[in-house]
């Protein structure tokens, strides 16, 4: 159930009214609420339930500290991208043990950093990283845990931008390359293997993909372990997708189901890196309508939240709900949901069916997710507050930026 509802003709998040969230905080804001964050890892928690799993929360999809900070007091682990990222965690409270580092690129100084934190793992991409891994680890004296993230040529059935298991994809070592690799690391002193992953692609809505992925890491599973090389776990990555128009979307124990079923007789640990699942459907935008303008073939509703705010409509052409705060009893038009930055692709909804006035509050659903992970300055626009909802409670996590912050680390040529 949706934590944005209608009491009466207002929309509320939680206990909070959102003309409340705009009154004291402005708009744009993200607002996101507790319980539905809470309730979204207990899901998993309960799906999984018997079973030896960490569930760890893929940071890239929503990386303020209070959300960090909310996840790592549940008990969460979390998957991260990059030292920044990795510095958000600690700064949150998070327990680097249960951290795992996936990326494509990462830095000699990124690696030495997380070998210092501690962290639960590495999920090594190529080759090359293995290399430098290893020379990382030797120089500071230490054994770095390490997981081949595999490449099962799999299609996920989504977005070709959110695809990440194919084989022209830039993610992943190669299937027929991994034994190698694992031999390889095996035989290294500096590296510790302790597991094997995939991540085969973003807003997945049917879980055939994901199992097929993972009966291809149970042949790699079996390989190894007849060479003597036994793993501690199986990471299957993340994805799962979340309803944000008229979609499918199996619940979490339905979708996870014919995984656990292949894995029932596995004595590894489970690991699962969910983003978009824990967010998406926790957040909405909140914006206002600066202008209505109306032509001849189409009408506009131009708003103060952007593309540089929420990129995904621009970006993927996705999909988000957009509602009125307040019901009105006035006639309804079909409007282009459009921001004020100068370019053409700066969408936000189109085709949209609202009773509305200028003035009035609009809220764009199931951004939670890659929202304002994914927002810039573009325009030297400020980026969005954003407001976390626990029952009646308001909690400012993140302050606007103003104007003079946004080119404070500029210089004048004197």
């Amino acid at each position: 159930m949706s934590p944005f509802h209608y009491d009466g003709d207002t929309l509320c998040c939680e206990a909070v009214a959102l003309p409340d969230v705009a009154r004291r905080f402005g708009t744009p804001c993200y607002v996101y609420s507790q319980a539905a964050l809470t309730d979204a890892f207990s899901e998993f928690r309960q799906a999984l339930a018997g079973r030896d799993a960490l569930v760890c929360y893929a940071a890239k999809a929503n990386s303020n500290l209070a959300i960090l900070q909310l996840f790592a007091g549940l008990g969460s682990g979390f998957d991260i991208v990059s030292g920044g990222e990795l510095s958000r965690v600690i700064a949150a409270g998070g327990d680097t043990s249960r951290v795992v580092f996936s990326g494509v690129g990462k830095s000699e100084t990124e690696i030495r950093r997380a070998l210092d934190a501690g962290i639960l793992c590495f999920n090594i991409e190529s080759s090359r990283e293995l290399d430098r891994i290893e020379v990382a680890a030797r120089e500071l004296g230490r054994r770095a845990p390490i997981a081949l993230r595999v490449n099962p040529d799999v299609d996920p059935k989504t977005h070709p931008y959110i695809s990440t298991g194919l084989r022209t994809n830039k993610f992943g070592v190669p299937f027929d390359e991994a034994l190698a690799l694992y031999r390889r690391a095996a035989r290294c002193a500096p590296l510790r293997v302790i597991g094997v992953g995939c991540h085969i692609g973003s807003q997945l809505l049917d879980p055939q993909p994901l199992a097929q992925a993972a009966a291809r890491l149970l042949e790699l599973v079996g390989l190894l372990e007849r060479e003597g090389i036994r793993l501690e776990h199986i990471d299957l990555g993340g994805g799962i997708g979340i309803r944000y128009r008229d979609e499918s979307a199996p619940t979490l124990a339905e979708f996870v189901a014919p995984i656990l079923h292949l894995l029932r007789d596995r004595p590894e640990r489970l690991l699962f890196e969910p983003g978009r699942r824990l967010v998406g459907n926790a957040g909405a935008l909140l914006t206002r309508i600066e202008y209505l303008k109306h032509g001849v073939e189409r009408s506009f509703a131009i708003v103060d939240a952007a593309m540089n705010d929420l990129m995904r409509p621009a970006l993927y052409d996705a999909w988000h709900g957009i509602v009125p705060v307040a019901l009105r009893d006035i006639p309804a038009r079909i409007y282009e949901v459009v921001g004020p930055v100068c370019e053409s692709g700066d969408f936000l909804g189109s085709g949209r069916s609202l009773a509305v006035s200028e003035g009035e509050l609009l809220a764009i659903l199931s951004a939670g997710a890659y929202g304002m992970a994914m927002s810039s300055n573009y325009n030297t626009r400020p980026r969005a507050a954003e407001v976390l909802i626990d029952g009646g409670t308001m909690h400012l996590i993140r302050r606007r930026e103003n104007i003079e912050e946004l080119y404070a680390a500029e210089f004048l040529v004197r």
